[in-house]
């Protein structure tokens, strides 16, 4: 089995993806709802990694 080597970015950003998919499939009923709710819950778990990402790279000067 091969290793996987993952930036902190890239296993945040998988992260977010496979949790926006879990949450829409558990709380949504139509396939479209599932779908734009995963994608809207993905969207805000990037403006939260970039905004926090830029408050920990402000926070150390």
């Amino acid at each position: 089995m091969p290793k996987i080597n993952l930036s902190h970015f890239e296993a945040s950003v998988l992260f977010a993806l496979f949790t926006s998919i879990a949450l829409g499939v558990v709380t949504k009923r139509t396939d479209r709802e599932r779908i734009r709710y995963a994608a809207y819950c993905f969207a805000w778990f990037m403006v939260a990694i970039f905004g926090l990402g830029w408050l920990m790279y402000l926070g150390h000067g």
